[in-house]
């Protein structure tokens, strides 16, 4: 039986037409990532295995390896590293990743975190200037500051210790070929390198490597990564000690301390000690399934547990996806349960949370607050069993939407969902031999404390900072049933649990699920998104009272839901991605 984690311990379709958020309650906007064209994705269908991703390179070398016989891990670490070189704005081996995974053989759910964590030398007065004030963003983001002890080189290495079947030099391959050989610059990359043009060109040799001869990359260029190409053949022969303990590491290092416009405090100590940490899921039956995903230091699954526990009381299915109630009811639970995430959700490792965050009596008050026919007022977050002691803050702090998420399923029946970012586009925009470093530490609150009352995702050393990431897996009768996943700073919660209710309540194939128009509110606006027949539903919200806000809305689901006849994915025609199996 799957463990139930119940604390933080342990069809009248919308019409298709043609990513961040602040986690706090402001109304503040930052430009979306992108806004490239759409075509509508169809749903493919294969046998025995099968691999969603955000780039189609990616996801031929994880096929690639699937065919192989390689399993769904060796296929994950094949695309994550051609992802380095070809989505730089959204993850790569500077940066960190969760896994979800479910092992057939020893019918075991379990997730692997390999979050970055905070300098050994990081005080709370990181993100503060020297009068005590939070620092504006981008003054905190761009450069050495913002870097966390990288993560996914270490998991991917542990995971395929464990799970996998090639050899580790094989899955680097793909990446070191492409690399040399060089690929088509598309019209999402160089649409994303012209708009950060100014922070990109602070650094020479990020400058050198996304403006050659002065001048952004554009479309059709033909871009190759030599320095990429030899950093990974290092770690395919050496193995990630190269990495973490080696010359690789100590280049990290020096890059970092030596930015002088915005230095940073990472160690050649942080690299060493860094260590990947495999937790219990976090699983939240709704319906007939328990859906099961990554806990702390990811607010992902306790809070679309949250949503979905709320939701649990209201009949949707009936509803349907056009009723204006049902939208009303999605919303709430949303705010509900991010004023909850604000309060309590951090690492667990420093952080004593409520025991009671999915509580089944606890979620059903929440629910009965939906009880009425307008928008929600002011929403606080509420008190679970195992909460009294607590005195903290509401956090403070900003998640933007350069993510990637993968979906895999391997001829054993193995199923992997992975969620990995360097946070912000292009990270801390410091490139070193040939990639890019993560500014995840800003996704910690700038300000520590509040009246006297700390806030729970405040920097401290060794900490990991609070995720939305939500690698989800989907059981049914304890077997993996659907995998999904998505990039998009805080609105990935969001995004995820409205596919769910799109395929579980309203019976979508998982490719409408994924292209269903985006409508979240997570912090008091009600985001709509742009160019879809969502937008009609705009004034309906405001007569109920809400603050709408019509935009782009760059999600990047990618899912795979395991059927008696076999396997049925889909990419978002928002981004990039592609689907493919055998």
């Amino acid at each position: 039986m799957i463990k139930k984690i119940t604390g933080c311990l342990a069809s009248g379709l919308l019409t298709l037409c043609a990513g961040q958020a602040l986690a706090t309650d402001t109304s503040e906007e930052i430009a979306p990532e992108s806004g490239t064209l759409r075509t509508e994705q169809s749903l493919v269908k294969t046998r025995k295995f099968m691999i969603a991703a955000a780039n189609p390179h990616a996801v031929a070398a994880g096929n690639r390896i699937l065919e192989k016989g390689g399993s769904a891990v060796d296929a994950m670490i094949a695309a994550q590293l051609v992802l380095t070189l070809v989505e730089p704005q959204s993850s790569g081996i500077g940066g960190g990743a969760f896994v979800v995974y479910y092992d057939n053989k020893q019918q075991q759910l379990t997730t692997f975190d390999g979050r970055e964590t905070a300098p050994l030398a990081a005080t709370e007065t990181l993100f503060t200037d020297n009068k005590g004030q939070p620092l504006k963003f981008y003054d905190a983001v761009v450069g050495g500051r913002s870097v966390g002890t990288p993560g996914v080189l270490k998991l991917m290495s542990q995971m395929h210790q464990r799970y996998g079947k090639r050899p580790w030099k094989e899955l680097f391959q793909p990446a070191i070929e492409l690399s040399n050989q060089g690929f088509i610059v598309s019209e999402r990359l160089a649409t994303l390198v012209a708009n950060d043009q100014q922070r990109l060109s602070r650094y020479p040799e990020t400058q050198a490597y996304f403006f050659p001869h002065g001048q952004p990359l554009k479309q059709g260029d033909l871009l190759k990564n030599k320095a990429l190409a030899n950093t990974l053949s290092l770690i395919a022969e050496k193995g990630v000690d190269a990495f973490y303990q080696g010359q690789i590491g100590r280049d990290i290092v020096a890059k970092v301390r030596s930015v002088e416009d915005n230095p940073g405090i990472l160690s050649l100590k942080d690299l060493k000690q860094y260590q990947v940490k495999e937790r219990p899921p976090v699983c939240m039956d709704y319906r007939s399934y328990d859906i099961c995903g990554m806990g702390p230091p990811s607010s992902g699954a306790l809070t679309i547990g949250q949503m979905l526990g709320m939701l649990s009381h209201y009949d949707l299915a009936k509803l349907g996806p056009e009723a204006l109630e049902s939208w009303r009811l999605i919303g709430g639970a949303s705010r509900l349960a991010f004023a909850d995430r604000g309060l309590y959700m951090a690492d667990s490792d420093f952080v004593d949370m409520p025991l009671g965050l999915l509580n089944k009596d606890y979620l059903a008050q929440r629910a009965a607050l939906l009880k009425r026919e307008d928008a929600l007022d002011k929403v606080l977050a509420g008190t679970p069993p195992g909460s009294p002691t607590i005195t903290q803050a509401y956090d403070q702090s900003i998640e933007l939407p350069s993510t990637t998420h993968i979906s895999i399923v391997d001829d054993q029946g193995n199923a992997l969902s992975m969620t990995s970012s360097i946070e912000n586009g292009f990270g801390s925009r410091l490139m070193v031999r040939g990639f890019l470093l993560n500014n995840q530490l800003t996704d910690f609150s700038f300000v520590a404390e509040k009246a006297g009352k700390p806030v729970a995702n405040r920097v401290e050393p060794g900490k990991r900072p609070r995720s939305s990431m939500s690698p989800t897996i989907v059981m049914n009768n304890d077997k993996p049933y659907m995998v999904i996943g998505s990039p998009g700073g805080s609105r990935i919660i969001g995004y995820v649990a409205n596919t769910l209710i799109a395929h579980l309540d309203w019976q979508m194939p998982i490719n409408e699920a994924i292209e269903l128009p985006h409508l979240i509110n997570p912090f008091g606006t009600y985001q709509i998104e742009q160019g879809t027949s969502a937008v009609k539903l705009a004034e309906p919200l405001e007569a109920l009272g809400y603050k709408v806000s019509v935009r782009g809305l760059n999600s990047g689901l990618h899912g795979i839901v395991m059927t008696k006849e076999g396997l049925e994915g889909a990419a978002d025609s928002r981004r990039e991605g592609t689907v493919a199996g055998g």
